[in-house]
């Protein structure tokens, strides 16, 4: 049994890792409610760029005219873009993003072509750096607060490769925000937009919302006019598709890491109180047997005098 000095010197230790924790909770739950309303305001601009770009596009006619457009028939490179974070402490966050994009380049690779990655955030880089993977792209410092022009940065860069050909698709890798609670992975390919898609849990939800919102009600029904004609519209239309993709993807990220640092935060310190309560415990109990042995010490001297 330790004695009672080092356990409370552990007492001592625990105490002030949960002083740590309880901080850290609380910096991440008030950063969060800014997140939230972040992705609250940019979800319906997301999903109506996104609506606008489907309609366009099935209104060109010669949509292999437009560079982005063109759908390769031989896919050999598929870029994939993971979104981590920049620091740790936040549970299965970044290691979930990690592992679904090993698996997805297990997919590409059985599909006969070859995964290049693009990462968002150190850890990220860390993790495939150390699986010794092919970075093209390299994204850090600022996933904790993203800007709009750091996803441009991004957009732009990964619709130079796929009209250079240098990938034949693209797909996005991030953690959808439910909730502080809930944070699901989702795959999305980005290009060709005749694959774009949308691969996670909640997903057939979001998709099957999408395709009555575009096929019922007066606007379902109306026609559609566009000036400029719709292919010239859908080369300035992609790049700015590209770019508020990333930009969701990349506040969705955010928040989830905030959510998902809070939650383990407050699981840390509680363990460090439940852990607290043990060494009271058993401090208690070195107490105790010092004290009967220091008794028994008496009463053996005390005998021994008699």
């Amino acid at each position: 049994m330790a004695s009672q000095k080092e356990v409370k010197n552990r007492i001592a230790s625990i105490k002030n890792i949960q002083k740590i924790t309880r901080a850290m909770e609380m910096v991440a739950a008030a950063r969060l409610r800014r997140a939230e309303q972040r992705i609250e305001d940019l979800r319906p601009y997301s999903e109506g760029m996104r609506k606008l770009t489907r309609i366009a596009s099935a209104h060109a006619g010669g949509v292999p005219r437009v560079p982005v457009l063109v759908e390769r028939q031989n896919v050999q490179t598929v870029g994939l873009v993971l979104v981590t974070g920049d620091r740790g402490l936040a549970g299965a966050f970044n290691s979930n993003i990690i592992r679904e994009g090993m698996r997805s380049a297990d997919r590409v690779r059985g599909e006969g072509a070859g995964p290049v990655f693009s990462v968002v955030g150190k850890k990220g880089v860390s993790a495939m750096t150390f699986r010794k993977q092919e970075l093209v792209g390299e994204y850090t410092g600022f996933t904790d607060r993203p800007s709009f022009a750091d996803a441009r940065r991004i957009g732009e860069e990964l619709v130079a490769r796929y009209v250079d050909e240098e990938v034949d698709r693209v797909e996005l890798i991030y953690n959808r925000f439910v909730s502080p609670l809930t944070q699901h992975v989702w795959r999305q390919t980005l290009l060709p937009l005749q694959q774009a898609e949308v691969v996670g849990e909640g997903a057939e939800e979001e998709e099957e919302a999408t395709a009555e919102d575009e096929s019922g009600g007066s606007q379902g029904r109306s026609e559609w006019f566009f000036e400029p004609e719709a292919e010239e519209l859908l080369g300035r239309l992609i790049p700015e598709y590209v770019t508020i993709s990333v930009y969701r993807a990349l506040l969705e990220s955010s928040a989830s890491e905030l959510g998902a640092r809070m939650t383990a935060m407050r699981n840390a310190a509680e363990n460090a109180e439940s852990i607290n309560d043990e060494l009271t415990l058993e401090m208690n109990r070195a107490r105790q047997a010092e004290i009967t042995q220091e008794i028994l010490e008496v009463v053996a001297g005390a005998e021994a005098l008699s």
